[in-house]
């Protein structure tokens, strides 16, 4: 039997230019560019006014230090971003500052790599997106960095950061062609937006030589939750299909921005680090160590130990009760909203569901779990709002059919 205990416990608020494609002057025109909140500074809501508007956007959000955990910090990134160097409308130029205005520490340029440069990268581009990352990048305040998305019309897309080259199809054809190029190179990537094209990289066939450099999965895009995307057509979770099939996948949300709007779409995914120092090093290793949770609100800290293991870590054990902590909060803003805390596990097309814990932002919740690796030897808490629904849901009357807010990255069960 699952034991509850919840404790209520506040805390204090601590190259070359393209022509603009039509799209880029039709969404000029249309004034349908979302204005939200985004995450401000650690202890004090500010207010900026917002470009190209006179209405003044609050930051909101929680602090950025864990009630649990020592010696980490919360940064907010947003690892997928489109300028017009590939399929985006906007100009490389502005991105990372428009970023870091929109109250982001870390984020990433990730123009498409296709075939032949056709709507993709070029090296020229390749080496202008490193010179705007330089030139952005701010050892301690904000990291920018640059990365590609690998962009297979059939087998998926994957982002790719942390290197010095890039490869698109003419390179590396295929998945496994992609992971042989990644496996001699000091890098991390991930696979985008799972589901969205048929093959699915080859339904995540497993290569264990990329185990350590694949090492995210995104769980929310743009306003999209993966968890079922897809459902309806193929019956199958691509959270699933990557866990069950070996990869030890962190998971995040992203914005893939294609627009002129880059960090302040409120709504659109993006993930949260756990990083030692907000610099590329410690972004870098807060990503092998999958340290980070996927959300798609501003502002949100999430944090989890089982067994005193943070998310992201493996547990010395196969089976028995496994006590979980959670550190949930949003700020003001959400101060007292009902939430769930889902414990995931493995199934066979959808996840199974261990438990469903209620709780509220801005509180540590505790709770046992009765786990066994015969069952499968990943969890994940995925944070829900139970007063709406999942826009794309699973199986009838699945608990995860109501609406995703965050998801932390999985622990695994091993002795």
């Amino acid at each position: 039997m699952t034991t509850h205990d919840h404790q209520h416990s506040h805390g204090h608020d601590h190259g070359h230019h393209r022509t603009p494609s039509r799209r880029a002057m039709l969404a000029g025109a249309s004034g349908l560019l979302i204005l939200a909140s985004a995450p401000g500074a650690a202890s004090a809501a500010s207010t900026r006014t917002a470009r190209s508007s006179d209405i003044p956007v609050k930051r909101t959000g929680a602090a950025r230090a864990s009630r649990l955990t020592q010696g980490t910090t919360l940064v907010h990134a947003d690892m997928h971003n489109h300028t017009a160097m590939s399929d985006g409308d906007g100009d490389p130029e502005l991105a990372f500052a428009s970023l870091r205005d929109a109250g982001l520490d870390v984020a990433a340029l990730t123009d498409h790599a296709t075939l032949l440069s056709v709507e993709g990268l070029s090296s020229e581009e390749w080496d202008r997106t490193g010179q705007l990352a330089d030139a952005a990048n701010d050892p301690g305040a904000y990291t920018a960095i640059r990365g590609f998305e690998w962009s297979h019309p059939l087998q998926g897309h994957a982002n790719v950061w942390f290197t010095d080259e890039w490869v698109d199809l003419g390179g590396a054809g295929s998945p496994d062609s992609l992971y042989s190029w990644l496996q001699s190179r000091d890098a991390v990537a991930s696979f985008n937006h799972p589901g969205r094209e048929a093959q699915m990289f080859d339904n995540f066939s497993f290569s264990a030589g990329v185990l350590e450099k694949m090492v995210g999965l995104e769980m929310f895009n743009r306003g999209d939750d993966y968890i079922f995307d897809g459902w309806s057509d193929k019956g199958r979770s691509p959270l699933v299909a990557c866990l069950n099939a070996g990869w030890r996948t962190g998971l995040t949300g992203v914005t893939d921005e294609h627009g002129t709007n880059w960090g302040f779409p409120e709504g659109k995914g993006r993930s949260g680090l756990w990083v030692t120092e907000n610099t590329r090093a410690g972004v870098f290793e807060a990503m092998r160590a999958r340290r980070f949770f996927a959300t798609r609100v501003s502002g949100l800290r999430l944090d989890a130990v089982a067994n005193g293991v943070q998310m992201g870590g493996t547990l010395g054990v196969t089976s028995g009760d496994v006590q979980f902590t959670v550190d949930l909060d949003r700020g003001p803003e959400w101060e007292g909203k009902p939430l769930n805390v889902q414990v995931l596990r493995p199934g066979s097309d959808a996840p199974a569901v261990a438990d469903v814990i209620e709780t509220q932002s801005n509180q540590l919740t505790k709770f046992t779990v009765p786990l066994n690796a015969d069952d499968g030897n990943w969890i994940v808490l995925r944070i829900s709002d139970p007063s709406q629904a999942n826009p794309s849901p699973g199986p009838a009357d699945h608990p995860c059919n109501d609406w995703g807010v965050a998801y932390s990255s999985p622990w695994w069960l091993q002795a």
